[in-house]
């Protein structure tokens, strides 16, 4: 299991590969809320999104056959191991769903990576993928359900804990659960850890709910990269043990937490960049009295049209 000695050495292993990204310390009355807020904006990270830190942490900690390595990807993750991948000089395949929006597309591209179209779903293009690399013998990067990616991912609590020691809750976008699995993993209970979720993706939620990874609805504004159709196996354990709560939100709140996010502070984040924040807007979330809340702001890939105009 993905632990806190794990995540410290990712640390070390990620330094002059990652970002540490900026903390924005707002009171209440920024954001009309009942205590002050703290947003990690991880959406400044390289490859627009946290996904780097899984990504350089797998390729880092394996050895890289001369077919380089492959990747399923909604697109944030197809474009950080596209990234990962001409850093350390070794070729990349990702295969994409046809739901992936055309800007990510062209981010992975943009990286030198071999773009592949698999399928409608994330569940399909990670069949695909699975199908090519037993063909080339690449190395596969998991978006979510591996030890490296999670402690890679872990590092972004690292990181809020470092910059925000004083945080009671924080709050998380969850989709395969690389993300929130790996910060809770940091975490372990010292701080609540609230996973959030599209009403159509309710991955995670449902998990708990019936005691087990299954598969759920992938649908609505953020599926792109919050829309896997189950859980990570390895995740599933650190979420009953350390994460305290799981809240679904409308896309109408993700649609204006990012109206928000772009109208007071200037910042494009992607509908599941803003999912964390929409429920702390929507009232979905209701911080107790005395709360220290952290927001992780965990993407910004997508047409900055859609979100400006």
């Amino acid at each position: 299991m993905t632990d806190r000695s794990a995540i410290a050495a990712a640390a070390v292993r990620l330094r002059g590969h990652v970002r540490h990204t900026p903390l924005l310390r707002l009171e209440g009355r920024e954001f009309e809320t009942p205590c002050p807020v703290a947003l990690k904006l991880e959406l400044l990270q390289h490859a627009g999104s946290f996904k780097p830190r899984g990504a350089f942490n797998r390729l880092l900690s394996a050895h890289i056959p001369d077919s380089g390595v492959i990747a399923a990807s909604g697109g944030n993750h197809g474009a950080a191991v596209a990234h990962a991948a001409r850093a350390l000089g070794v070729t990349a395949e990702i295969f994409v769903p046809a739901l992936t929006p055309a800007a990510k597309v062209a981010r992975i591209a943009s990286y030198g990576a071999r773009v592949v179209q698999g399928g409608e779903t994330y569940a399909e293009a990670l069949a695909a993928s699975r199908e090519r690399q037993a063909e080339t013998g690449a190395l596969e990067v998991h978006a979510y359900d591996h030890p490296d990616v999670l402690a890679g991912q872990g590092t972004v609590a690292r990181e809020f804990e470092l910059d925000a020691p004083d945080l009671t809750h924080v709050l998380v976008a969850t989709g395969g659960g690389g993300l929130i699995g790996g910060m809770a993993a940091w975490y372990a209970g010292s701080v609540k850890v609230v996973s959030v979720e599209p009403e159509g993706c309710p991955t995670l939620h449902t998990a708990l709910r019936v005691g087990h990874p299954v598969e759920a609805p992938v649908g609505g504004l953020a599926a792109d990269s919050l829309g896997a159709r189950q859980v990570g196996a390895l995740m599933f354990p650190v979420a009953q043990s350390h994460v305290a709560e799981s809240v679904l939100v409308a896309d109408e709140a993700i649609v204006a937490a990012q109206r928000v996010l772009w109208d007071r502070f200037r910042l494009i984040a992607e509908p599941g960049g803003a999912t964390a924040l929409a429920a702390l807007l929507s009232g979905r979330f209701i911080p107790p009295a005395g709360a220290q809340v952290g927001v992780l702001v965990c993407g910004g890939n997508t047409d900055p049209a859609k979100v400006t105009s």
